[in-house]
């Protein structure tokens, strides 16, 4: 199927396979941005508004590579009731530094109980794990929420699976209430596959200046 026809079938017929049809193709479409100043989402973050369209100049590889370094995310034809595809920034760095947009991984969110003489690996996110750019711009919005100082630590109980470990004291120490939306938010800069946990330090391995 091509792009245009992808966008064509009902939302209700759009699974998994859909999707990774949609994923081959759009790669390999152009697109037509429709403003070129990022717009706030109804999640609150900034997205980049295009379509895909014969009328099209720009490569979309081009596209993400532009908005994986900046910390915005792409909606694709928005002008249609459900957009046919929205990308958070993680799924677009993602792309440019795996070629993939996410993996097909369970992921953990909000509060984590752990035992901690498990963790068989944990350290500071490599640049593989976490690009330079992308940690930036994530710091950023911990800066922006009044986290100035933000701790986290990568860890794993196999060495297969990893995860995304932030310090709740780094956090000043949120109602476990709080915790999921702290989580859902932080999600938005990473890829969809990768676990998110806030966690006390007390008792865990180091953690790391973000």
């Amino acid at each position: 199927m091509t792009i245009d026809q992808l966008t064509k079938v009902p939302g209700a017929l759009r699974d998994e396979k859909w999707e990774t049809k949609f994923f081959q193709e759009f790669c390999l479409s152009n697109l037509r941005v429709l403003s070129q100043d990022p717009q706030p989402g109804p999640d609150g973050w900034p997205y980049l508004l295009a379509e895909v369209s014969d009328a099209g100049t720009e490569p979309s590889t081009k596209v993400i590579q532009w908005l994986a370094g900046r910390g915005i995310g792409l909606v694709i034809n928005p002008h249609k009731e459900f957009p046919d595809y929205i990308f958070t920034y993680g799924m677009l760095w993602s792309f440019r530094e795996t070629g993939l947009f996410f993996r097909n991984e369970t992921q953990d969110e909000g509060a984590f109980e752990l035992d901690a003489t498990k963790i068989v690996h944990s350290g500071d996110a490599s640049k593989e794990y976490l690009p330079p750019d992308a940690r930036k711009i994530l710091k950023e919005f911990f800066r922006d929420q009044g986290t100035l100082a933000p701790k986290i630590l990568v860890f794993s109980f196999d060495k297969k699976t990893y995860e995304f470990g932030v310090s709740l004291e780094s956090l000043g120490n949120p109602p476990q209430k709080e915790h999921p939306g702290i989580a859902e938010a932080i999600s938005w800069f990473l890829p969809p596959h990768y676990s998110i946990v806030l966690v006390s330090e007390k008792g865990m391995p180091k953690f790391f200046d973000l």
